[in-house]
């Protein structure tokens, strides 16, 4: 980053379905970035859109020559659209963010200014307290204080995909090339200088948010089985705590034989079932654990691309 030139600094939004919001946004967007003493460049990411998307990020690119589009060959997800951004990204500073309105474009500025201050990545984390309590927001939290106590890799509560990243970092992540991705735990991860920058989110410009929460559920197996061991180690714990009861059985019946009262002893088909289903359960969910891991394992040695590009329109400035 050479003082004496102007920091090229790219903007990467992936897009899914936001036909009539994605022009909205780069106006925003434009607003604050015109304003400001440095070179942008906007690299779009349509992520499987079956609406009129393309079509219109096709208009906006042809206006604006800052601009690239990538447009990939079918919907890979929020984390793939991302990466494919990244990997497109040329400059000294990539800033991502959402692009239906909720990442208010006026904290640019302060992100910049915090990586000149010398922080490698600005990491913006959501503020709404205000708003009321929502099965989102309760699940939410309850993952991440999941994900911080299973797991050597923290990341801070409410923090979203919207942040600032130097292009050493930008490289890192590049380096990790793996299927599963929870770009918010490998941020973390990396462990370079990092700062927290609060936001108070907008309200969508139009439309519902994308994320399902059948989405949130594969995100949530993607960030628990990729950055921790810990399910395995609960089966490990169940097997030993299963050992110290039957061992604990054991001692238990054979006081009766040792001190003659073996009379006493009365088959207890009830009892034995609460065991046999207790020893049952336990297995299958070792093997589960055990199975999403082999999975997890399958689809990486497999070595497929985590996105695939079908069509790509640079902008005149590359």
């Amino acid at each position: 980053m050479s003082p004496k030139r102007k920091l090229q600094i790219d903007i990467v939004i992936p897009i899914f379905n936001e036909a009539g919001v994605v022009e909205q946004t780069h106006a925003q967007v434009c607003v604050v970035t015109d304003s400001l003493p440095y070179n942008f460049k906007f690299i779009y990411v349509d992520d499987g859109s079956r609406d009129g998307t393309v079509d219109t990020l096709r208009k906006i690119v042809d206006a604006d020559p800052r601009i690239s589009l990538l447009q990939l060959s079918r919907n890979f997800g929020h984390q793939a659209a991302l990466t494919a951004g990244m990997d497109a990204s040329r400059g000294d500073v990539v800033i991502t963010m959402d692009g239906d309105g909720q990442h208010p474009p006026e904290m640019i500025p302060h992100m910049i200014k915090l990586i000149e201050q010398g922080y490698d990545i600005v990491q913006t984390q959501r503020m709404d307290e205000a708003q009321p309590a929502s099965f989102k927001k309760w699940t939410s939290n309850l993952f991440y204080r999941l994900l911080n106590v299973i797991s050597g890799t923290q990341v801070v509560p409410g923090t979203a995909d919207f942040r600032a990243l130097t292009r050493p970092v930008v490289d890192a992540l590049k380096s990790m090339p793996e299927y599963h991705r929870f770009l918010r735990g490998m941020v973390s991860w990396i462990g370079y200088s990092a700062v927290i920058l609060p936001y108070h989110p907008a309200d969508r410009i139009s439309g519902v948010s994308k994320y399902s929460l059948g989405k949130m559920f594969r995100l949530a197996m993607d960030a628990i089985f990729s950055f921790s061991l810990v399910p395995l180690y609960i089966g490990l714990g169940m097997g030993g705590l299963l050992f110290c009861l039957a061992a604990v059985e054991m001692v238990y019946v054979l006081s009766f034989w040792l001190t003659g009262r073996t009379s006493n002893l009365a088959p207890g088909w009830s009892s034995l079932m609460f065991m046999i289903l207790i020893v049952g359960g336990m297995l299958m969910a070792l093997l589960g654990f055990i199975g999403v891991y082999v999975g997890y394992i399958f689809q990486e040695v497999k070595h497929r691309p985590i996105y695939l590009i079908k069509g790509e329109k640079p902008n005149d400035g590359k």
